[in-house]
This record gives structure tokens, sequence and C-alpha cells, in this order.
């Protein structure tokens, strides 16, 4: 218990040093994209989440969280999405025409 005590206290530390710069850490973000944390965990293991290591705590900066959140798009998610609408519109662009008839 003291542990995890002494990681809430460096985490509150850490936000008073640096106001502007915003962070979840996993269980955080867990309960905020309504997933378990040991989800969470694995994605960032797998860098499909990018986090800093603090300790043995990983933080989850305020930019990847807009990212993940779909509130901001880089611009690797731009060209991404372009690609995929583009690839639609040649697969299916007749049935496209038709569905927008109806």
């Amino acid at each position: 218990m003291l542990i995890c005590r002494q990681k809430i206290n460096f985490l509150k530390e850490a936000r008073m040093v640096n106001k502007s710069e915003k962070f979840l850490t996993i269980p955080e973000l867990a309960k905020l994209l309504g997933i378990s944390r040991i989800a969470v965990y694995n994605r960032v293991k797998k860098g499909h989440i990018p986090a800093q290591k603090i300790g043995k705590t990983y933080i989850i900066m305020d930019q990847t969280i807009g990212n993940i959140l779909g509130k901001k798009v880089t611009r690797g998610g731009k060209k991404w999405i372009d690609a995929a609408v583009r690839k639609t519109v040649q697969e299916y662009g007749e049935l496209l025409k038709l569905l927008g008839k109806e």
C-alpha cells in the first residue's frame, strides 16, 4: 500500500511541476476508454499507444490521448484515411452512386 501511495504522490508532484503538460496513467486511460487496464498496458507494450515510463509507472501524454480518442488526426492518420477513401471509391464507386440515388 505504501508503494501505491508513493506513486500517487510522485504523479501528483509531477503534475504540479509542469501544469501545462497533461497526462494520464494506464488505469486512468483504461477507465476513460472503458477497457481493462491490462488491455491498455498490452497496447503500450506493443507500441500501439505511445507512453513514457516514470519509474514503474507509464504515463500517456495529452496529445496522444487526443489521437486515441479521435479528437486530433496526425499527418500519418490523414494519409491513411485518404488512402482508405480512395480504395473504397475505386472498389465500390458504382454501388455508392446507386445508394446515393436512393
